[in-house]
């Protein structure tokens, strides 16, 4: 048992699962969330994580095996596929049930956010679309954080946009380093069709146009911390920009991830700003 458990957190993809249960947790919080929503929040989107990861490595598990992947359990043999898939069935289940408390709203968005990732894994990686899921859910989260407050609001225009502009970079980062392996077992989604190059400059303006809307979006007066924030962006994107003239390396990653960090705490610090008026 020790050893499923361990392969199944393997499998789950836990970076980018904490990350993301992180950043709803964050902007809840700035929102004002009260402690019994905000744990639910949290734990909702970490099983919502999990089922997506190990929908990801039940799906992929004879691609990983074919390309010779070292960090996939299933791949390696060390967990049954089945107990993935089945697991991130429950997994998934689970998160969309615990989300009941936070109202039928934000379920329902939370819901829609599992789905459009679970579409990603099972097919739409390799079309012309394959960025619309992480569009779609990453655009969500700042919704279903709004969705989950005492009395539902709608996150602003500007929030949704940011998340989105969030998910477009998250989706070719995490597809430049494994192109190779994924033209060798098939994989055309947009970022192959369009090229490393091409896709480097996706990253860039997705995060440089992120930093703007982050500054610009939200009503009010700029405030000194948003002015920060936004040099510190594009910055950042700067540096990425210089970093993908090089094969990728661990640095563009976290570059990508502080920049994406600096425009989450904007998110967070916009407070009620985030919300539609």
């Amino acid at each position: 048992m020790p050893n499923t458990v361990v392969s199944l957190a393997r499998s789950s993809h836990p970076g980018p699962g904490v990350a993301v249960s992180i950043v709803a947790v964050v902007l809840g919080a700035g929102l004002g969330l009260e402690p019994w929503r905000l744990v639910i929040l949290g734990v909702a989107f970490l099983l919502n994580q999990v089922s997506v990861g190990l929908s990801n490595d039940w799906i992929d598990a004879d691609r990983d095996r074919a390309v010779g992947r070292i960090d996939k359990p299933v791949a390696l043999g060390q967990i049954d596929a089945a107990t993935v898939r089945n697991t991130a069935f429950a997994t998934a289940a689970l998160a969309i049930l615990l989300t009941l408390p936070l109202g039928l709203w934000a379920t329902v968005a939370n819901a829609v956010f599992i789905v459009s990732a679970w579409l990603y894994n099972a097919g739409l990686k390799n079309t012309p679309i394959s960025v619309l899921p992480y569009i779609v859910s990453f655009g969500l989260l700042p919704m279903i954080v709004a969705l989950s407050l005492s009395v539902p609001a709608l996150a602003a225009p500007w929030a949704l946009g940011l998340g989105a502009l969030l998910g477009v970079a998250a989706h070719f980062a995490n597809v430049l380093p494994d192109l190779a392996d994924d033209e060798r077992t098939g994989i055309r989604g947009l970022p192959h069709r369009l090229g490393r190059r091409v896709s480097g400059v996706v990253i860039f303006l997705s995060l440089a146009l992120g930093g703007l809307l982050a500054f610009f979006g939200p009503a009010g007066d700029r405030t000194a911390l948003e002015g920060v924030g936004l040099v510190l962006t594009l910055l950042l994107a700067v540096g990425i920009a210089v970093v993908l003239r090089r094969p990728p390396t661990r640095l563009l990653f976290q570059l990508i991830i502080a920049a994406a960090l600096v425009n989450v705490v904007l998110l967070a610090f916009s407070g009620g700003r985030i919300l539609l008026p």
